[in-house]
């Protein structure tokens, strides 16, 4: 008789048996609804085919011009890296180092990790070093934000049809079917899948053995049973010391972890991506705080401070984000000026409220409301991202709107501020650890029997 396939959650860390799936259906996990698998009967032809299209449509992104300005006969075309370029020779590198990273080397980067292993494995082979190919996709799959670049470039061609002629290049097309193609591959690519049929290319098809579960009656969780699951790959490990697992199984296991760490137990990896294994992420709180702390601080210059600098015939303005809201509504574009606000203003203090909300009552242990807490962590890893779109407005218009004389655009100091307060929020999201949220619950449950 076939074992059934073990799972942990890995934002509740339930432990559960799976099921057969449907074509199309998801498992769920029945305590805080997270997805734990879905059917993908054809995930990986998928995923190959969109990737392949993928890889072409970057070459084309990245040769060919954006878009064009025309003013009086002066033609100024950019492409994306020349964007970047432009910005760091105006001397905002910082901004044009964030640029050229989630637009430019994180898509290149995901689309290489996915070939890597999806290529070989549709030859039946088992790819070279699998684990640091599968650990690259992971590793650049959060910080490709193409979508948010197409809606910033959206943004910018409106305002800049009030300066120009706009002329709309091939990478501009490009740019957009390849947004949606790199949203196809990820959907259809399924980590799960991956790993088992490299493990069937190296060793057969054959089932991994299951885990020994602790006899222990009450426990849910797997650190309960002391087990570890990789935030990797989602295989579950036996503890990583001793110490631990029994600490986990009789207090909170952030303490275990301490507890390890303090006695010099240090971190095993994971066997199949060789990811650090631990039974929470290290310091989440702790990190959390620090990032959260950060873009606080920052938030405040990179809403009073302006974020554009425009020279003409006419003088100099000085560009406030909220300014350039208020410029999209009186000029008529209402629909881009709510998408900008909500995008650069609400979002990034939303983000920020909602992770001190998660962190102050993931600190005091409260048991309130776990699952609306846990959907509340979903909402800010989904919305973080797109608080970028201010960013690359900017960078299009500075890079087509420097027609010496007649008129140029320069970033402010508010895009670094406004920058950083993106990233640092991001990163805050990923320190969170969800399961914190739960293990106050858990542990009085187990106190209890």
């Amino acid at each position: 008789m076939m074992e059934r396939e073990l799972i942990a959650c890995a934002e509740c860390d339930l432990l559960q048996f799976g099921a057969p799936l449907a074509a199309g259906r998801a498992l769920r996990c029945p305590r805080c609804h997270a997805e734990l698998k879905r059917d993908r009967k054809h995930g990986p032809v998928y995923a190959l085919s969109f990737t392949l299209a993928s890889a072409v449509l970057l070459v084309i992104s990245n040769l060919f011009p954006i878009v064009g300005l025309s003013l009086n006969g002066n033609v100024v075309q950019t492409t994306l890296a020349g964007s970047v370029r432009m910005l760091y020779e105006h001397g905002a590198w910082p901004l044009a180092l964030l640029v050229g990273l989630t637009t430019i080397v994180t898509p290149v980067l995901q689309v290489v990790a996915m070939l890597w292993l999806l290529v070989p494995l549709h030859l039946g082979r088992a790819p070279w070093r699998a684990a640091e190919g599968f650990r690259l996709y992971q590793l650049t799959r959060p910080w490709g934000m193409t979508e948010v670049l197409i809606l910033g470039l959206l943004v910018a061609l409106v305002k800049l049809a009030h300066i120009a002629k706009v002329v709309p290049g091939i990478a501009l097309w490009s740019f957009i079917a390849l947004m949606l193609l790199l949203a196809a591959a990820s959907a259809s690519f399924d980590a799960r899948d991956v790993w088992a049929r490299i493990t069937a290319a190296r060793h057969g098809p054959r089932a991994l053995p299951l885990p020994r579960l602790r006899a222990r009656r009450h426990a849910r969780t797997a650190a309960a049973h002391g087990l570890v699951l990789c935030e990797e790959c989602g295989l579950l490990n036996p503890p990583a010391s001793a110490p631990a697992a029994s600490a986990a199984s009789t207090a909170s296991v952030s303490a275990a972890s301490a507890a390890a760490s303090a006695a010099g137990h240090h971190p095993r990896h994971c066997p199949r991506c060789k990811a650090p294994l631990h039974l929470r992420k290290p310091a989440s709180l702790s990190r959390t705080w620090a990032y959260l702390v950060a873009a606080m601080v920052l938030y405040i210059p990179a809403n009073v401070l302006p974020v554009m600098d425009t020279s003409s015939l006419f003088g100099t303005q000085k560009d406030t984000i909220m300014s350039g809201v208020v410029y999209l509504w009186v000029s008529g574009s209402w629909p881009l000026a709510v998408l900008v606000f909500v995008a650069s203003i609400v979002v990034p203090m939303l983000k920020i409220l909602g992770l001190a909300y998660l962190a102050v009552t993931t600190q005091l242990r409260s048991q309130w409301l776990p699952g609306q807490r846990t959907r509340i962590y979903r909402v800010i890893e989904l919305i973080g991202r797109w608080s970028m779109l201010d960013i690359y407005v900017i960078t299009m218009l500075v890079a087509l709107v420097q027609f010496q004389a007649l008129a140029t655009i320069k970033a402010g100091p508010a895009a670094i501020a406004f920058g950083a307060v993106v990233v640092l929020t991001l990163l805050a999201a990923m320190a969170f650890d969800p399961r914190l949220i739960w293990d106050a619950l858990e542990s009085d449950d187990v106190r209890a029997h």
